[in-house]
């Protein structure tokens, strides 16, 4: 098992991915901005399409950081070599225009870093054995 850090900063805030990895599964992270939270929960496979929960926010409204984590979903995906579950939660407070504008750029330079990160890791791992 083992955990990478990726990230990136624009329009003055960071945005980082954590990847852990479980067997050939991964646990992926997107977190930035003045408040960490878990918005949004999407799981994809190399062959079955990405869905995703979103959590409540306030005033009946919903987390809307599934599009960051299915951006990077989307770029991983053909190099995934198990399960992947992406949380995400990016909040800044008093966000401008271009901070919005520059956090879909940032997801996307993450993602084909963690794109590339994937092409060169090792999964050989056994796969479970099954009673008869």
């Amino acid at each position: 098992m083992s955990i990478n850090f990726f990230q990136i900063t624009q329009a003055n805030f960071t945005m980082k991915l954590r990847v852990e990895v479980i067997g050939k599964d991964l646990l992926v992270s997107i977190m930035g901005g003045d408040s960490f939270h878990i918005g949004t929960t999407t799981t994809v496979t190399k062959n079955t399409a990405a869905q995703t929960i979103r959590f409540p926010s306030h005033e009946g409204r919903f987390h809307k950081d599934n599009v960051l984590a299915e951006n990077i979903a989307r770029i991983i995906q053909p190099n995934l070599p198990g399960n992947c579950v992406i949380t995400a939660g990016v909040h800044i407070n008093d966000i401008k225009k271009e901070q919005i504008d520059a956090s879909f750029l940032m997801a996307e330079q993450l993602g084909k870093k963690l794109q590339n990160w994937l092409k060169e890791a090792n999964f050989n791992i056994a796969d479970p054995i099954y009673k008869k």
